[in-house]
């Protein structure tokens, strides 16, 4: 079931520092489409085989085909799946934080038919953040405990101690290291060997969530509870960005245009109106111009974002408990 709804929006245009513009409006045109009650999704990720693949807080794993054609495949004790990418192998690996597993499904997948692995992480880790190394593995962040991880698409685990606890998100970054975030004000570097620099970020709590590699060789990331967009370079020159200070940003992904796109998770209302702030699709271009698309349904809480294989942005809106769509114009 889906319903699409074409919009004019005006845009809000904030710079990196001071610096302040405004930019036109641009029509775009939304497509959401409905999940099952309570599906609750969360992290997405577009698949070797044109779908794009998303995790469910119901313990599901779910597949959609880019006209909305819906597949969802329970994984075997239910709990909290969370972050999803594609692994140098070409299955889906996924997170799966209650259980303390991660997960491998390949996409020839069925309902009668899972052919899921699962491989067990030592101790009571938490795994969140997943992202495919440059070395041909899988590496992990535990959210409980001090350690990241890599596993091999053997089944191999091994683990590298950090400094600080509580890592969240994970990216491959243009060096060629992982880099990572914290839930209280650092963002981590780590080489393949496990050598491991960390980089403050002001102030403590500023709570860095997602993490990608940008289009300009720098690694971009999200400030939920400062509301800031962080454009950091792999020796740790640091530029903010502010689109509200109460929208959340969460994920962030590379456009296929070369802007960073990110989802704003926050509901700001003024008595009984719609989401004044947050509840939106965020752009920033590499020079630092943001727009921001306000969602047709309101109050969606809107988590991950990624580029689809037919070159739109898909988003998952967990608390309406869709998959979105926006179309470039």
């Amino acid at each position: 079931m889906r319903f699409a709804v074409a919009s004019l929006l005006l845009a809000i245009a904030l710079g990196l520092g001071a610096a302040v513009g405004i930019m036109p409006a641009a029509a775009q045109t939304f497509t959401e489409f409905m999940l099952p009650p309570a599906s609750r999704p969360s992290a997405i990720t577009t698949g070797p085989d044109g779908a794009l693949w998303f995790t469910e807080a119901a313990g599901k794993i779910g597949r959609m085909t880019i006209d909305g054609n819906i597949t969802e495949f329970p994984i075997k004790g239910g709990g909290v799946l969370h972050s999803i990418t594609t692994g140098p192998d070409g299955a889906l690996w996924f997170t799966e934080f209650t259980a303390k597993k991660i997960g491998r499904i390949p996409t020839t997948a069925t309902v009668e038919n899972l052919k899921l692995t699962e491989f067990a992480i030592p101790g009571s880790t938490g795994p969140l953040g997943i992202t495919t190394g440059p070395d041909g593995a899988l590496w992990f962040t535990e959210a409980v405990g001090d350690k990241i991880g890599r596993i091999a698409t053997t089944g191999e685990v091994t683990e590298f101690r950090i400094p600080n606890a509580r890592s969240g998100a994970i990216a491959t970054g243009p060096d060629g290291a992982l880099w990572f975030t914290y839930f209280r004000g650092k963002v981590g570097r780590m080489t393949t060997t496990g050598a491991v620099t960390e980089f403050t970020i002001s102030p403590e709590n500023s709570s860095p969530g997602g993490i990608t590699s940008g289009p300009d060789g720098a690694l971009w990331f999200t400030e939920s509870v400062s509301g800031k967009i962080v454009r950091m370079t792999t020796d740790g020159e640091m530029t903010e960005s502010l689109p509200n200070p109460d929208a959340q940003p969460w994920g962030i992904a590379t456009g296929p245009d070369g802007a960073l796109w990110f989802t704003e998770a926050s509901c700001v209302r003024q008595q009984a109106s719609r989401c004044i702030v947050g509840n939106r699709i965020g752009r920033i271009t590499t020079s630092g111009s943001v727009t921001e698309f306000a969602i047709p349904s309101d109050g969606s809480e809107t988590h991950s974002i990624t580029t689809g294989p037919d070159g739109a942005l898909w988003f998952t809106e967990y608390y309406g408990s869709r998959i979105g769509r926006l179309v470039l114009p």
